[in-house]
């Protein structure tokens, strides 16, 4: 088992988006409900900002000497920082204060979020108006920018919190769609050539790598996770929806659970909606454990409870309840692992 597979993310965490714009409050509420030893603390992304403050928007804000604007078909790979890389780079400035003014003396682990490098070369387009994934070249470009970015990033972290033990999650929900061939040109008449697998594992182990023996989770919300492909690039834990698992998973996540990956099972609706109760929101998680035939003892270590995706759709009530349910779901998983 690699040094990279042996941390543990805590019973719970969140997946990254949180709704609205009050980043101080998002702030509060990750580390108060995560920050006592329930769960990992992570950093809030607060999307409805608008431009800069998305997914792609903030991580395309974190690249070294490649820069990115707002077109109206999406984000345009340019050729010199402008309005919009100054002003994501400005959230995410605020957020990383909004999280160390709430995390003083905080010794554990805490993620942040970025989105991987297949991700954002289906996501930023190149300036003809197709996709970064286009150009095997400019993936490269792309992904070496985004390596030292992270290492910036992931330094910025430690200096402000340095009680953190840090976790990277790498956000890839297009990673499938890369691997297929499914990934719409500009046109939308036709898709881009599939990328190469090992070209694709051999992209995100470089990335993963930034992190050094640092721990990297690969989070992914669409189906057919590439367990086996996360696990050979070096993610520590695999973090996915877990309602789009079929019995066709059963013999993946079986190894990768004993070869000492760690699951982060999205179990909790990211939009408004009735919660069940704890127990019951966990039961498929019970369910596959048992007819995967593993140590129920394991439970607890192996598996981490989250959201089923981010929660940036959802009212701020929600989100405080989604959040603190995946608490409790992942304290009567620990106490109740049969």
């Amino acid at each position: 088992m690699s040094e990279n597979s042996k941390f543990s993310p805590g019973p719970a965490t969140g997946i990254g988006s949180m709704p609205g714009s009050d980043t101080r409050e998002a702030a509060k509420t990750v580390v108060g409900i995560f920050g006592g030893g329930e769960g990992m603390p992570y950093l809030p992304e607060l999307s409805a900002r608008g431009p800069g403050a998305d997914m792609i928007g903030r991580t395309a804000g974190m690249l070294v000497e490649l820069y990115a604007r707002v077109e109206p078909s999406g984000w345009r790979i340019g050729d010199r920082p402008g309005r919009d890389t100054r002003r994501a780079r400005s959230w995410l400035r605020e957020d990383l204060d909004a999280v160390e003014e709430f995390t003083q003396g905080y010794e554990g682990p805490l993620k942040v979020q970025a989105v991987g490098p297949w991700t954002l070369a289906a996501a930023l387009e190149l300036k003809n108006g197709e996709a970064a994934l286009s150009d095997l070249g400019a993936c490269r470009d792309l992904a070496e920018s985004l390596a030292e970015g992270l290492r910036a990033h992931l330094a910025d972290v430690r200096r402000r919190v340095p009680g953190a033990e840090l976790v990277l999650q790498l956000d890839e929900p297009s990673l499938i769609a890369v691997l297929r061939g499914q990934v719409m040109t500009a046109s939308g008449y036709r898709t881009h050539r599939a990328v190469d697998r090992q070209h694709v594992e051999s992209t995100l182990r470089d990335i993963i790598g930034v992190h050094g023996d640092g721990p990297v989770v690969v989070h992914s919300c669409a189906p057919d996770v590439p367990f086996a492909l996360l696990r050979r690039a070096g993610a520590a834990g695999i973090s996915l929806d877990f309602s789009l698992l079929t019995e066709r998973d059963d013999d993946a996540i079986g190894e990768a659970v004993e070869g000492g990956t760690r699951l982060l099972a999205g179990v909790v609706p990211g939009t408004d909606g009735p919660l069940s109760d704890p127990a019951g929101s966990v039961m498929g998680v019970r369910t596959l454990w048992r007819r995967l035939g593993l140590n129920p003892g394991l439970l607890g270590e192996a598996v981490a409870i989250t959201p089923a995706c981010g929660l940036a759709g959802a009212s701020p009530e929600y989100a405080r309840k989604a959040l603190g349910h995946c608490v409790r779901a992942a304290r009567s998983l620990a106490d109740n692992p049969e």
